[in-house]
């Protein structure tokens, strides 16, 4: 049995993809993380922490089954960009990626019995040069609320995408096709 660490539907959806039988047990866990050397393994630690938590807690997890942790973060002038906190926090955020290139690097932990693996995977996307109204007309949608960068590529935000160089499901919250080869790799150990 999948244990998908996460409550986000849009993981459980491209989950499903790959994987017709799983299970879903969000990990409430704190995402600070400290003493980092780089800015962007963060998504991959916290990937493993919320699989630990969740493989160490979670009494019904038998010996065949893996936990899969997922962190996704937006990453632009050595800064990671998490969720907003409000909207002005998202404006902000909109007007710093606009017209610009960023990095969104979604870091995944799967944990097994006797064995566990973490990978990063990144994309670049850039976004077209934005107007005052675009950013004020997407935030009013409601959309960039609880999204890394906020803005969700798989929804209104396509809009405000240029182009995208790598892996579109990573930017949605999910490297599909990585996931997929580390799965059967951590099934065949």
């Amino acid at each position: 049995m999948v244990i998908l660490a996460s409550a986000s539907p849009r993981r459980q959806e491209l989950l499903s993809l790959i994987c017709t039988d799983f299970t879903v047990e969000p990990a409430g866990i704190d995402e600070a993380v400290s003493d980092v050397d780089n800015i962007e393994n963060i998504p991959e630690l916290l990937a493993l922490k919320k699989a630990g938590y969740i493989f160490n807690n979670l009494k019904s997890a038998g010996q065949g089954d893996i936990v899969i942790g997922c962190d996704t973060g937006v990453f632009i002038d050595g800064s990671m960009l998490g969720k907003p906190k409000d909207r002005a926090d998202a404006h902000k955020m909109l007007r710093m990626l606009s017209g610009r290139e960023h990095k969104v690097i979604t870091g995944c932990a799967l944990l097994s019995e006797g064995r566990a693996l973490s990978f990063s995977v990144a994309t670049r996307v850039s976004f077209y040069e934005l107007t005052e109204e675009e950013i004020d007309e997407y935030i009013s949608t409601g959309e960039p609320m609880d999204k890394a960068g906020a803005y969700g590529i798989q929804g209104r935000g396509a809009a405000l995408v240029k182009g995208i160089s790598g892996d579109f499901y990573n930017v949605v919250g999910l490297p599909v096709a990585e996931l997929k080869r580390r799965l059967d790799e951590i099934s065949r150990r």
